[in-house]
């Protein structure tokens, strides 16, 4: 909290001085009249104990000197993305698509209050905030109050797009010549990802995996379906499976993984997908299979071409996902939820699922790491880390055996009792 000290001078005169403690440090202003000192300590505690962006000690609000060189936010951040090396052609895409519709959305408030177009060299702290606090509310249509312009965002596409915004803010800093000298995004609060309830994993049982796929029909599309709630592998991954990267006639039968279908970009003449590198490093991989899997890939593969596709639709070509879920999924879990099933999931929701059997499994999170193809452990303790509880009789086994017959609370209790 910020105080005003009253501090007489020689000539008879008061000084009124606004005193507060400043990580760590004392910091002082002074004011010649009261209602300007009880303004600003007003303003200092809005901001958190910090000075208030703008105000220069002694001055008051200064609006800063544009930078030479100083560009257009749209237009700086656009010429970073188009520079950047060792992404894919959609990737840069998804990031213009970002500036154009989210980004785009940064203004400059000035001292006074008035708002103007952002550059590279006028953004703030404040104006940050102000752009995460529009992300998250979101803007209605104002001639149909029930229907939106932008839907808020969840707390996660924030984070995305908040961590483009923070390298795109850097480059100025690493520019030559240098268009700022420090970056508004590093004290940023975002909104916590975990401040909502999380619906978007679903966990299947094994009989409730079995009531749908009792309802596909189509044997090849079942074939998809065991595979990947059977294997873990993500649906570009698993439908890019070819015949070669099958090895089943060792003792450890497996398939590799060593391309995955991708999201061509718009307007792109070979199609909308086209087939490349997995999503990480450590996505490309070897996946165990069980004699079960080994038996129905033998059947879907004889006499099949190296090239292959392994899992292929009705009139030979590959799996789509908006064809495999509108003809195939979608019928099946609603014919299921019809009967009784108590859950709606998604494809991706089997790759969560196998995850689940595996750790109910008591199978090691490094092991899953490795079978998913998580770039980190930390992504799995993450994402899946609240299911093992299969391991807590082991837990405070181990615990109880570290104590031994002479725990602490039972020497206390038997020294009160003498």
């Amino acid at each position: 909290m910020a105080s005003i000290v009253e501090r007489p001078k020689k000539d008879g005169t008061v000084t009124y001085q606004v005193k507060w403690r400043q990580d760590g440090q004392w910091q002082t202003e002074n004011f010649g009249d009261p209602g300007p000192a009880a303004q600003f300590k007003n303003l200092v505690e809005a901001h958190g104990g910090q000075w208030p962006h703008g105000w220069v000690r002694g001055k008051g609000f200064v609006e800063e000197e544009a930078v030479p060189g100083d560009v257009p936010f749209d237009a700086w951040a656009t010429r970073y993305v188009d520079r950047l090396t060792g992404i894919e052609k959609r990737t840069r895409e998804d990031y213009h698509r970002d500036i154009r519709i989210h980004l785009s959305l940064l203004r400059h408030v000035t001292p006074q209050g008035q708002m103007v177009p952002a550059t590279i060299g006028n953004l703030t702290q404040d104006d940050i905030t102000d752009w995460v606090r529009a992300e998250e509310k979101g803007e209605r249509d104002p001639d149909a109050p029930t229907k939106w312009l932008r839907r808020p965002a969840d707390p996660k596409s924030i984070a995305n797009r908040h961590g483009l915004l923070f390298c795109i803010v850097q480059a100025a800093l690493d520019a030559t010549p240098q268009l700022r000298t420090t970056n508004c995004c590093k004290k940023t609060r975002l909104p916590r990802t975990d401040d909502h309830v999380d619906e978007e994993m679903t966990f299947l049982e094994r009989d409730e995996y079995q009531r749908i796929a009792a309802e596909i029909r189509d044997p090849d599309a079942r074939a998809l379906a065991d595979w990947l709630v059977g294997t873990g592998m993500r649906w570009g991954e698993a439908t890019a499976l070819q015949v070669r990267d099958l090895n089943l006639n060792s003792d450890r039968p497996t398939a590799s993984i060593q391309r995955a279908w991708k999201k061509a970009e718009v307007g792109s003449p070979g199609g909308a997908f086209y087939l490349g590198a997995p999503k990480t490093k450590k996505a490309r991989r070897l996946v165990a299979l069980s004699p079960t899997q080994v038996s129905m890939v033998r059947e879907l593969v004889a006499g099949r071409a190296p090239t292959d596709f392994v899992f292929r639709a009705a009139m030979g070509g590959e799996w789509r996902h908006a064809n495999y879920y509108n003809r195939k999924w979608k019928p099946a879990v609603a014919a299921a939820v019809a009967k009784g099933l108590p859950k709606k999931p998604r494809i991706h929701d089997l790759r969560h699922t196998q995850v689940a059997w595996l750790i109910a499994a008591n199978v090691p999170l490094p092991a899953i790491q490795m079978r998913l193809g998580h770039e980190s452990i930390s992504t799995t303790v993450d994402r899946y880390g609240h299911l093992v509880r299969a391991l807590d009789d082991e837990i405070t086994a181990a615990v109880e055996a570290a104590f031994g017959a002479s725990a602490p609370v039972t020497r206390l209790r038997a020294v009160a009792t003498a």
